[in-house]
């Protein structure tokens, strides 16, 4: 449980004023002491993530955050702590107390919404009060108290209904457009960037997935792609390559047999297509001037014609003929403040999970940021975009 990765984990943050409860609750629901209790207001201040198991969802992280309602400098700043967890938060609980709920509760309850975040209001101490329910707030809220533990077992309930689709549902990459017998050709480019005596990940998971469809698949080199179309006894049922010989393969492969990259069925398989589809048409209306984000998921050895610091931008300036400001960030936390950025384009997150690749779509979408990936973008301005879609019904 506790070696779950990160990114697989549904995250659930507890949120309140001080002293409503947070620390206890997360202790009566878990059944266990994994988070500090005390009765002095502000006991936790900066958000600590505790590992659990919450049958049936899974492993899940619990955050207990400091009170949205402390003061000073100091507490000025473990309030933006708290807020800053929100931005890769999937289920909210805001814990109230026999006070109900409060203007910095209302707040709160409107950011939330602001940023399409499932939440769960817990009226906790019951047993000192009841107060009223807001009616507009009556279908998430329920009232508990971690005293005599009324209220825990529904309010754990009501958390895993709120579990959202994206993490329930199990995604495909090319599993639903193809069929058994179906020919399936891989255009795979061995150059500098490719690892030695292996292919890389998101190439092995796609002939995995073709071979469990009970289809064949094809693997050949860009410059070999011509002959073995031409050895073909039919057409093949779909074609996919690397992106950075999309305008090469394309001009291969008959405008009628599906072709696609395998970034662009990435895009649809860890993250939301649409979204990284909407973020690339971003490309015609960056102004001089505009700052762009390259946001690498991992750290490795940069090439002389790197495909995200290198290739990317010099085509999109070409594309779009403006003097446009290139920002590269690495690493496994992505950046919060995006607000400086015209739009985030990101690697092919084959090193990350689905949920944490959903993560950030999610922080830039609460951000208003544009968001795309690399071989989106590349298909984009090499005039691709409405091609290398359309087998996914767009």
């Amino acid at each position: 449980m506790t070696k779950a990765p990160r990114g697989e984990r549904l995250i659930i943050t507890f949120l309140g004023r001080r002293n409503a409860g947070k620390s206890s609750l997360i202790n009566a629901i878990a059944e266990q002491e994994i988070a500090i209790v005390s009765k002095e207001p502000g006991t936790t201040t900066d958000p600590v993530a505790k590992a659990y198991e919450l049958i049936p969802v899974g492993p899940v992280t619990f955050y207990d955050t400091a009170g949205l309602d402390d003061t000073g400098d100091l507490g000025d700043m473990r309030v933006k702590a708290t807020r800053k967890v929100l931005l890769r938060t999937d289920i909210a609980v805001l814990v109230t107390d026999e006070k109900g709920v409060t203007n910095e509760d209302r707040k709160i309850i409107h950011d939330l919404k602001k940023m399409d975040i499932p939440y769960v209001i817990a009226f906790n101490k019951s047993d000192l009060a009841s107060p009223e329910i807001p009616v507009e707030e009556v279908d998430r809220a329920l009232r508990v108290s971690t005293k005599t533990f009324l209220g825990v077992h529904d309010l754990k309930e009501k958390i895993i209904a709120s579990v959202p689709d994206y993490f329930r549902n199990e995604p495909v990459i090319i599993g639903d457009i193809i069929q058994g017998g179906d020919l399936v050709v891989l255009v795979v480019p061995l150059d500098l960037a490719a690892p030695k005596g292996r292919l890389i990940l998101p190439q092995v998971q796609v002939i995995r997935e073709v071979l469990d469809n009970d289809a064949i698949a094809i693997t050949v080199k860009d410059r070999e792609l011509d002959e073995a179309l031409e050895k073909l006894s039919r057409p093949p049922a779909l074609v996919i390559t690397d992106s950075q010989v999309v305008l090469k393969v394309a001009g291969s492969v008959p405008e009628e047999v599906p072709f696609t990259t395998f970034s662009t069925a990435f895009a649809r398989y860890k993250g939301d297509l649409a979204m990284l589809v909407e973020g690339a048409n971003t490309a015609d209306r960056l102004k001089d001037g505009d700052k762009i984000l390259i946001a690498e998921a991992c750290s490795h050895h940069v090439q002389s014609d790197d495909i995200g610091r290198v290739k990317i931008p010099r085509w999109l300036k070409q594309y779009t003929g403006k003097n446009l400001h290139f920002d590269v960030y690495t690493g496994h936390d992505f950046p919060e403040k995006l607000e400086e950025y015209a739009l985030i384009i990101h690697c092919g997150s084959c090193m990350i999970t689905g949920m944490e690749f959903k993560r950030r779509l999610l922080t830039a979408h609460r951000q208003n940021i544009p968001i795309t990936n690399y071989g989106v973008i590349i298909s984009k301005v090499h005039g691709l975009l409405d091609r290398v879609v359309r087998p996914f019904g767009y």
